[in-house]
């Protein structure tokens, strides 16, 4: 995978994941989230987690997959907290030369591909 290749990005990506991981409240969802966000960050269209486990643990498909849906859509986590975790790391280096005077904000939205297949309305 693109993400976790040297140079300190994979040290600083792990750290990253075990600090937000941290607010899910068990130290056995860290590698399915760190493997939710390489799945989703180095794979291009439509996002489902069956595509996400193909990507991440080719060997163990089916394994992988419940693992990612446990920690995606079963497992008891809050969002508030998380996403306030993820805003305490960001901001810094968001507004480390100057302040936000913008934000753009992508509705992860897809072109369409046809008129009955997946992904096709917004």
């Amino acid at each position: 995978m693109g993400l976790l290749d040297g140079g300190g990005t994979e040290a600083r990506f792990r750290a990253y994941a075990l600090d937000v991981t941290s607010m899910f409240g068990h130290a056995d969802r860290v590698e399915p989230f760190e493997d939710y966000c390489v799945g989703l960050l180095t794979t291009e269209g439509c996002k489902s987690v069956e595509l996400l486990a193909a990507v991440t643990a080719p060997q163990r498909t089916a394994a992988q997959h419940q693992s990612l849906l446990h920690v995606v859509a079963t497992a008891p986590w809050s969002d508030h907290a998380v996403l306030t975790r993820v805003r305490e790391r960001v901001l810094p280096s968001l507004t480390r030369e100057e302040p936000v005077q913008a934000w753009i904000i992508d509705d992860t939205g897809f072109p369409k591909k046809g008129a009955h297949s997946v992904c096709v309305a917004r």
